[in-house]
């Protein structure tokens, strides 16, 4: 049904479909190519020589081996940044790590200290510094 919505009406009369030695490419005997598609051996971009592992010293911090791996001083392979990425996040907390009610609390900490923090309780002289 041409007109109708939603209805293609299917093929048209006529308009061909499966042609007879129409599959694919063939070379000139009528047989299949060898490589007509498809990956072949040896193709493509070359990987690049991987860098020998770093010797890091023992009391090297992560932090300092990411920055100079940042700054080229050291050639580190990518699962030694990986690996310093994971422990630096043990070891150096990032300003954001701390949330609003501890940055708060540090605040208050803070202004409490000082001239308008809480005053000392009275000592109890009277009683020879016993409790009552």
């Amino acid at each position: 049904m041409a007109g109708a919505k939603g209805r293609s009406g299917g093929a048209r009369a006529n308009a061909g479909g499966a042609r007879v030695n129409s599959g694919g490419a063939r070379d000139n005997a009528g047989g299949p190519r060898e490589n007509s598609g498809g990956a072949r051996p040896g193709a493509g971009r070359k990987a690049a020589p991987k860098p020998p592992p770093v010797k890091v010293e023992r009391d090297d911090d992560m932090l300092v081996l990411l920055q100079k791996v940042a700054l080229g001083h050291i050639d580190a392979t990518t699962v030694q940044v990986r690996a310093a990425i994971a422990a630096v996040q043990y070891t150096h907390t990032k300003r954001g790590d701390g949330g609003k009610k501890e940055e708060a609390a540090g605040k208050a900490k803070k202004a409490a200290g000082g001239r308008f923090g809480a005053a000392a309780p009275p000592r109890l002289v009277a009683s020879g510094g016993v409790k009552v």
